[in-house]
């Protein structure tokens, strides 16, 4: 139930830093005077001590715990009276109500363990160098490992019984709210093995790290950069901060540097890199195999539960809808004059020196604005959220970077910013405040075992607030040269989202069949897979350099075993949803229809959550509705461009 996701897509060097949980938001009127005289101390010094900034822009931590005392007494409980009592029915889930009862123990001993352990580490996130609150966090951590580990019998201990047994679980009446908890453990039932067996793979989960902490200590502790010279040819030392800023340098020799600079390094290690990738291929295709599953990737859908077809009709829509993409390069083409466009070229802005300030109680008074299609009832929960100090909104000395929203059952939500004025900061706002109300109204509508929102329908809660302010903001653009920043913005975040996390799909399905057949892979094979994914997408006015091919080897997603999908469908998912909210007459139903999709949980499967929102992510319309869009958005672009004179 502690769903964290970090958020830091590759998205070829550009780190974006979002960390998710999910929650809730509010609304706050202070003098203006107050919000530039705040602006002026923040960002002209620099990060600043938490007890300088206004109480009404720190989140209020006293709403779970008053002091460390009532924690502690809390922290007593888990450890002397809750752990003890589950583990009491270890071997005697034989009836309905012995089950009943265990579930019952089961939740008052992780309601309070979520309740202590968000409260330690959102404590230490205020001040990573705070070494009391460290320790806190180090004590949660572990007593949530004891926990678990006094919980891990429930699943295996159901599963060892018959599938007519467990039926008769299903049906009973006492067992009403587990239902979807035991159809979903009872489709695992043919993939559990044996007491022996489950304890020999529970054994190898430290190895089976392997390959991911080898291709860490490669890429992030052993691999050097060289130094360089930027746009005014100064010696600088290369890192990926510097090289996410160079990619967008108008200067085309220090863009050109730095990715040669960048990828020849990991070009010195990459047969090491494809051995750690290989083994963890095999590693997924070994657990895959135990677990009596057709394929690695079957296993890793089977985790929430969706079809195949939903990874496999995505790449189809995807390779069905790339000309759009051929467009906007050509069109990058011809807006830099280029005879070519290579992979360091893809992300100049295409509207030089213009930014967006937006403080943030201007950004509170549009996120509202931009949101008022979600009706009457989610605008009035929104606005509650954002008055009672649930949002950390600036940065400060030594806070956690980022932003994330997380809670726990018995809490309200609570949002982590490090607000700076910006564009995507406003969006991070509305992002994070989807996952809010998510949370929020999941909370209210479940029980505990089915609040928690998966991630393939949690996403889709908050990209689409994100989807709708892009598009407010869009339709009240103040000029053309506002309006072609903005469309830039929301291109290129679909072309992030979608068309690389897909090529990265693509990537991984073809190299986990090549291994599957028994093919072994190596530097040279994924380099070739790479390129001919790269031409395929990119197109005719799309050069694949020497180096470029190299681009797999950056990528940590491919050592979490089928996972960047997850941001392509989230984003098709949430596109469809504004779709059914901005067209048509049934606005009012189709807003409660959505209301109960944020009330869901994990109730249900996730495909079927959103099938009754009239999103179907089993077809292909979804995704190939999105990337008609992106289209539309590159003709808008072209337009203005034409507009003004620098495009024929």
């Amino acid at each position: 139930w502690l769903y964290y996701s970090q958020y830091t897509i590759l998205k070829e060097g550009v780190n974006l830093k979002r960390k998710f949980f999910i929650h809730s938001l509010r609304y706050l009127f202070i003098p203006l005077l107050l919000v530039l005289t705040l602006t002026t101390v923040l960002f002209a010094a620099g990060p600043v001590k938490r007890d300088q900034i206004p109480e009404q822009y720190r989140w209020n931590l006293a709403d779970i715990y008053p002091d460390e005392a009532a924690w502690q007494n809390d922290f007593s409980r888990i450890q002397g009276e809750l752990i003890p009592k589950l583990k009491q029915y270890n071997g005697k889930l034989t009836s309905a109500k012995r089950i009943l009862d265990c579930m019952k123990a089961y939740e008052s001993l992780f309601r309070l363990m979520d309740k202590v352990y968000v409260y330690a580490h959102m404590k230490a996130d205020e001040n990573q160098a705070d070494n009391d609150a460290a320790e806190l966090s180090s004590k949660s951590e572990t007593l949530n490992a004891t926990a678990l580990t006094a919980a891990a019998f429930i699943q295996p201990e159901i599963l060892t019984q018959s599938e007519s047994k467990i039926q008769g679980y299903i049906k009973n009446p006492l067992l009403k709210d587990y239902r979807h908890f035991l159809e979903v453990l009872l489709k695992q039932k043919p993939h559990t093995l044996s007491k022996a067996e489950e304890e020999l793979l529970a054994s190898a989960s430290d190895m089976a790290g392997t390959p991911r902490d080898i291709r860490d200590k490669a890429a992030l502790a052993d691999l050097k950069f060289p130094v360089i010279k930027d746009a005014q040819g100064q010696e600088v030392q290369l890192s990926s901060g510097v090289y996410a800023q160079a990619l967008e340098s108008q200067d085309r020799n220090y863009r050109k540097r730095a990715f040669e600079g960048m990828f020849g390094a990991f070009d010195s290690i990459k047969n090491t890199l494809a051995a750690a990738l290989s083994a963890e291929v095999k590693k997924n295709i070994f657990f895959s195999r135990a677990r009596k599953y057709d394929s690695s990737l079957e296993a890793a859908l089977a985790a929430e539960s969706v079809p195949r077809d939903v990874y496999d009709n995505l790449v189809k829509s995807v390779n069905d809808n790339v000309s759009y993409l051929h467009k906007y390069v050509r069109m990058r083409k011809q807006i830099l004059g280029l005879d070519k466009v290579h992979f360091y070229d893809m992300y100049v802005p295409l509207v030089e020196n213009y930014e967006m300030k937006i403080p943030y109680e201007d950004a509170k008074g549009q996120v509202l604005k931009g949101l008022q299609v979600l009706g009457p009832e989610y605008l009035k929960s929104f606005e509650a959220g954002y008055s009672s100090r649930w949002i950390d909104v600036y940065e400060t000395e030594n806070k956690a970077t980022g932003g994330y929203q997380w809670g726990s059952y018995d809490t309200h939500p609570y949002i982590l910013l490090n607000y700076m004025d910006t564009l995507d900061d406003m969006l991070t706002l509305a992002h994070e405040m989807g996952h809010a109300m998510n949370f929020y109204y999941s909370n209210v509508a479940q029980n505990y075992i089915n609040a928690n929102t998966p991630i393939f329908t949690a996403e889709v809660a908050s990209t689409t607030n994100e989807l709708l302010m892009d598009q407010y903001l869009i339709a009240n653009a103040g000029n053309d040269q506002e309006k072609l920043y903005l469309l830039n913005n929301l291109v290129e975040n679909i072309r992030g989202s979608v068309y690389t996390q897909v090529m990265y799909a693509e990537f991984e399905k073809t190299v986990s069949e090549r291994v599957e057949r028994g093919e072994a892979i190596s530097a040279k094979s994924l380099n070739e897979i790479w390129a001919g994914l790269m031409k395929k997408y990119y197109g005719e006015d799309f050069l694949v350099d020497d180096l470029a091919p190299l681009w797999w080897a950056r990528i940590p997603h491919f050592y979490m075993n089928f996972y960047v999908y997850k941001y392509a469908t989230s984003m098709a998912a949430a596109n469809q949803v504004v779709k059914n909210l901005t067209v048509g007459t049934n606005s009012a139903a189709y807003q409660q229809k959505y209301l109960q999709f944020l009330k869901a949980g994990s109730s249900d499967y996730p495909i079927e959550v959103l099938k009754a929102i009239d999103v179907d992510m089993t077809s292909t319309e979804p995704v190939a509705n999105l990337l008609k869009d992106f289209g539309s958005l590159v003709d808008q672009m072209e337009a203005i461009l034409q507009k003004q004179g620098k495009l024929k």
